[in-house]
């Protein structure tokens, strides 16, 4: 039940756990998707409420659902201002050297018959920066924490592997498939709101994390 994945609710925003597996949007394939649950999340509306912005299928943690259209509206407005604070969790395929740093790649849209679309570095591509930091290391892998700046399609798993050169583990496009699933966790989302504390909430790391031998805790 999504219902019981909520982490933060009020009068006009919900910000859930989604779990890996799940679309935002109705796929073409006719699989399940966030719409087919949204009836299940209107605690006491009448109305549906909308996703705000989007994460992977395979990506997994806080999503911001808007429960009314005004807030539909400035919630959107927040993250195409960029003022929303966003930090995901990603275990890579080796170590990166440094501990921290900038990625400034920006990103354009490709596709092949072969390989089908991804998200590939285009100098004449959208504008696109992520600040990473290694968080922890087990064996030959990392946990790297990202906090993006901007908020194209993919970027994080684009940057991981053009900007540190090492794919995110389990991401069948940018790394190698696993049968953990992809790695990839939205950790901290906080979204600002004039008049009023911020919508804001932390997903617990996923048990496939765990199982791959990484913890993360702030402080």
């Amino acid at each position: 039940m999504l219902s019981d994945r909520v982490l933060f609710i009020d009068g006009e925003a919900i910000i859930l756990d989604k779990p890996a597996g799940l679309p935002v949007d109705a796929p073409r394939d006719g699989s399940l998707s966030l719409e087919n649950h949204l009836s299940s999340l209107t605690f006491g509306f009448q109305r549906w409420p909308l996703a705000v912005h989007r994460l992977d299928r395979d990506t997994s943690g806080c999503l911001l659902l808007a429960r009314n259209p005004k807030a539909h509206k400035r919630f959107a407005a927040a993250f195409e201002a960029g003022t929303v604070k966003k930090l995901y969790l990603a275990v890579v395929e080796g170590v990166p050297e440094a501990e921290d740093g900038l990625i400034d790649l920006p990103l354009g849209k490709t596709s092949t018959r072969e390989r089908g679309w991804r998200m590939v570095v285009d100098p004449k591509g959208k504008p696109a920066r992520t600040h990473w930091k290694r968080v922890e290391v087990v064996g030959a892998r990392a946990l790297i924490a990202f906090t993006p700046e901007t908020g194209r399609t993919h970027q994080i798993r684009a940057h991981a592997l053009y900007g540190l050169g090492m794919g995110i583990v389990g991401d069948p496009v940018y790394g190698t498939p696993d049968s953990a699933g992809m790695l990839l966790h939205s950790y901290r989302l906080s979204v600002p709101r004039e008049g009023k504390p911020p919508a804001e909430a932390i997903a617990p790391l996923p048990e496939r994390f765990t199982k791959a031998g990484f913890a993360y805790g702030e402080g």
